[in-house]
């Protein structure tokens, strides 16, 4: 059944100025937070009790609630139950990357400008563009969410929660062992790198089903296979996250080979599911493929370590997932020229 379109989609204009005022609005009630929080003293730039703190953990409130405000303004159609869960793990990608970048900012200043305290009208003017800057990017993402950029935070959020989970384990030998040990300390790093594994794992269903629309085809069977194979790698990856290592190798283990058996049996037969797919992008694929097979041969050999094999596939995986979304688009885009 088609969804029953609710309303015509706003102009471009109007778009623009909600989301100005979306920024305003986050400054006001921001600044204002900081106001009742430092109680007009001044501040240190990073660590607890901070302006980075602070303004870190409000840009992700705002975040959720811009985003999720523009995605309700964009949107023409009635949410179902998958629509919901796509929209709670977006909004939770895009705060974790609001939290982790202001993060980042605030510590690299800190470096900058050592054993400096932030003057109390700087705290609050601070934060409150800082929610403001967040507030506007939300919600212009939220307007404007297209294939090209939910693999844009896709990636972004990815990379940053697992390089969080790395900076804040508590063992800092983690690497010599593999990278799903970072799952398993119990502590804050266990946390980002788990919750990343299980969002990420939705945004790419999201991306599965979303990419392989409209997609021409020969191959009467070809699309549905594409969508199951890339439905399976988010579901195989959410699971990574799902099932710790320490306390279910055997099933947290299988869902991680799975879902590179699933790549590999995409990456080969994509040819013969979608025949109009570009050979560069094809033959790149099985580069990939044959890049990870030999890390994989490198480890059982003692060459590598099982991290390093471990973070070199899973960036050529996610890579590819990003290319194939931009290569698909482009085979739509010819079909429409030529009609």
């Amino acid at each position: 059944m088609t969804p029953e379109p609710l309303a015509a989609p706003p102009r471009e204009r109007t778009l623009e100025s909600i989301s100005l005022a979306i920024g305003a609005g986050s400054f006001i009630l921001v600044a204002l937070a900081a106001v009742i929080t430092f109680r007009f003293g001044p501040a240190p730039i990073a660590g607890p009790d901070s302006v980075g703190q602070f303004s870190a953990v409000s840009s992700a409130v705002v975040a959720i609630l811009a985003f999720v405000g523009g995605r309700l303004v964009a949107r023409r159609e009635r949410y179902g139950i998958l629509d919901v869960v796509d929209l709670a793990a977006l909004a939770f990608a895009h705060a974790v990357i609001a939290l982790l970048s202001w993060t980042l900012v605030s510590v690299i200043f800190e470096q900058a400008f050592i054993g400096a305290e932030v003057f109390p009208i700087a705290v609050i003017l601070l934060s409150g563009a800082v929610a403001s800057v967040t507030g506007y990017v939300a919600f212009f993402s939220g307007t404007h969410m297209d294939l090209q950029l939910l693999a844009i935070v896709l990636a972004t959020f990815l990379v940053e929660g697992i390089v969080a989970s790395m900076l804040t384990a508590t063992d800092p030998l983690w690497w010599q062992e593999h990278l799903s040990s970072l799952g398993v300390t119990g502590d804050f790093s266990s946390l980002a790198f788990n919750l990343t594994l299980i969002v990420a794992g939705i945004i790419v269903t999201t991306l599965a089903r979303a990419a392989t629309m409209g997609i021409p085809t020969t191959n009467p069977n070809g699309i549905a296979r594409v969508r199951l194979s890339l439905i399976l790698v988010g579901v195989f990856l959410a699971f990574v996250g799902v099932f710790p290592v320490d306390d279910w190798f055997w099933i947290h283990t299988a869902f991680a080979s799975g879902m590179a058996v699933v790549y590999a049996v995409l990456v080969i037969r994509l040819p013969v599911w979608i025949p109009g797919m570009a050979r560069f992008f094809i033959y790149l694929g099985w580069v990939f493929l044959a890049v990870v097979v030999a890390l994989g041969v490198f480890y059982a050999i003692g060459y590598y370590t099982l991290t390093a094999v471990e973070l070199v596939a899973g960036t050529l995986v996610f890579t590819w997932i990003i290319l194939f979304i931009r290569s698909a688009a482009a085979l739509q885009e010819d079909l429409r020229r030529e009609e």
